[in-house]
């Protein structure tokens, strides 16, 4: 059986962090930097990082574009700086993200670099709940919702993963912990997805 291929954006932020979770579950991370890159992956990881600097290295890299297409057909799931980008609109509109979820975002509300902090989450999935470990640095935070979005987990009463169609984001980082299930959940989005298209 052949391993689950999962592009990791490579152009800045933690994205070592998911290659690793990624290979801890069997599959195969493909490091991506450009749009050949791109197109060779079934689903897309957007890691944290800075979530300016990351628009402009896409813009640079030519990948913005083919992104935008994507993320229209494929899975993709963004962490932190990824929420951002996937956000329909940002308070203060730094810039133009994505527009993938249909939600707001505030950039930095959980405050500093010096403000992170690790908590418990409750992750709803198919019908089920689990905790799970959070780790939120210099995290963004979900201010609206729109009617199409599912959420997925809940930090106290602060919505932190969301989904919408083939599309998921979270505000924390779930690959800076030991706990693999919301990357697994993710790489059973990508499997459906390509089952879906054979």
């Amino acid at each position: 059986m052949s391993k689950t291929r999962v592009g990791i954006l490579a152009l800045q932020g933690d994205y070592a962090k998911h290659a690793q979770m990624v290979r801890q579950l069997g599959g195969d991370p493909v490091l991506v930097r450009s749009p050949v890159e791109l197109l060779k992956c079934p689903g897309l990881i957007i890691p944290g990082g800075e979530s300016t600097t990351m628009v402009k290295l896409l813009h640079k890299h030519e990948l913005w574009e083919p992104l935008l297409k994507f993320g229209q057909e494929r899975p993709v799931f963004g962490t932190c700086a990824g929420l951002i980008l996937l956000a329909r609109k940002l308070l203060h509109d730094y810039f133009q993200p994505l527009g993938f979820i249909d939600v707001v975002v505030q950039r930095n509300a959980y405050g500093s670099q010096i403000d992170s902090f690790i908590d418990d989450i409750k992750v709803i999935v198919l019908g089920q709940e689990k905790i799970v470990e959070g780790v939120f640095i210099r995290a963004p935070k979900i201010v609206e919702l729109g009617k199409g979005v599912e959420i997925l987990a809940f930090h106290k009463k602060d919505v932190v993963m969301v989904k919408q169609n083939n599309v998921m984001a979270s505000s924390f980082h779930p690959e800076l912990t030991n706990d693999t299930f919301i990357h697994q959940y993710f790489l059973n989005e990508i499997e459906s997805a390509q089952t879906i298209r054979k």
